[in-house]
């Protein structure tokens, strides 16, 4: 059974910072391009940041910079750390992983991050 279970989020004021991570389980964690999305409010989901399987990270033009992407094939886990986090930011994140052979897709069930004074 696949899963994707996140963790990390939660509230912060403006400037700060937050590292979510999800741990993946049930699919070759090392043969899969990771990724996190993020939805607002009354606003479509969007890519935020994706690593492949070969370690190489890209990021939404908004994030580059302040977001940082990261997996740890051996914990079967890929993090987003999060810095000088903005009210624009407040989302729920969610991860997503698509296996580069078989092509399947998985969803994690999201974390909220709330960015407020």
């Amino acid at each position: 059974q696949v899963q994707l279970v996140e963790s990390g989020g939660g509230l912060v004021q403006p400037g700060g910072s937050l590292r979510l991570s999800c741990l993946a389980s049930g699919f070759t964690f090392n043969w899969a391009r990771m990724s996190w999305y993020r939805q607002a409010p009354g606003k479509e989901r969007e890519l935020v940041a994706t690593i492949t399987s070969t370690n190489i990270p890209d990021y939404l033009v908004s994030v580059k910079g302040r977001f940082t992407i990261s997996r740890d094939n051996g914990r079967n886990t890929v993090y987003l750390q999060m810095n000088s986090l903005n009210i624009e930011d407040t989302a729920v994140y969610y991860c997503h992983a698509r296996h580069d052979i078989s092509a399947n897709v998985y969803w994690g069930r999201g974390t909220q991050v709330t960015v407020s004074s």
